[in-house]
């Protein structure tokens, strides 16, 4: 498994919006892990005064990342391979 951040520009979104767009992914991971697809949703980090949301996931490739993203309806800039370090990185 490879660790993902799927970087989007949100303009305007709000509060309510990024609690949105939590539950989808949240809900398309659980659906394509019915499916078999190994992919975890690991939570986001909002960038106000940038409008800028980094969402970071566990996939075996950036393939079931774009997969999840298209599933839950959710626009993304890009999708970037990324190395966790410091707490948390196991």
């Amino acid at each position: 498994m490879g660790t993902y951040l799927v970087e989007r520009y949100l303009p305007g979104i709000g509060h309510a919006g990024l609690l949105a767009l939590a539950d989808r992914l949240k809900i398309a991971t659980a659906d394509l892990q019915a499916d078999g697809i190994e992919v975890r949703y690991l939570g986001s980090l909002f960038l106000p005064e940038e409008e800028a949301c980094f969402c970071r996931l566990e996939a075996p490739t950036s393939e079931e990342v774009k997969w999840l993203n298209e599933r839950a309806n959710a626009p993304y800039a890009r999708i970037s391979t990324a190395v966790v370090v410091g707490a948390g990185s196991g």
